[in-house]
């Protein structure tokens, strides 16, 4: 039975901690620290919502419609999100933000990013 409520833990699974994630293309990464890890919490039978917990090392992706809808809050690192009109915002440690389903961005993490998500697709 899949729970109904649950504590989102920053280092993954409680023994486990985190797996090996490939959201971000090889040629993004910015230095030659590739390193994506995820553990999702919850999510639905058909993964239309997910949560859980992502990291990233530095990379710079332009986003020409983000695939989700998407909020998330910084554990830790640097990110920077510029809008499709150029306006940017950068995000750290206690941050909470959304980007929506079809949003253009490009996605600056500066220093390893650790976030939580709650993704709707």
């Amino acid at each position: 039975m899949t729970p109904t409520s649950f504590r989102l833990l920053p280092n993954g699974h409680p023994t486990e901690g985190m797996g090996p994630s490939d959201m971000t293309a090889a040629e993004c990464f910015t230095s030659d620290n590739k390193t994506e890890t995820n553990h999702t919490f919850f999510q639905t039978e058909d993964e239309s919502i997910l949560t859980g917990v992502w990291e990233c090392a530095p990379c710079l992706e332009e986003i020409e419609a983000y695939p989700v809808h998407e909020m998330m809050t910084i554990i830790s690192g640097v990110l920077t999100v510029t809008n499709g009109d150029g306006s940017a915002e950068t995000y750290t440690a206690g941050d909470s933000f959304y980007i929506a389903k079809g949003a253009k961005v490009t996605w600056h993490i500066k220093e390893t990013l650790r976030k939580f998500y709650m993704i709707a697709a």
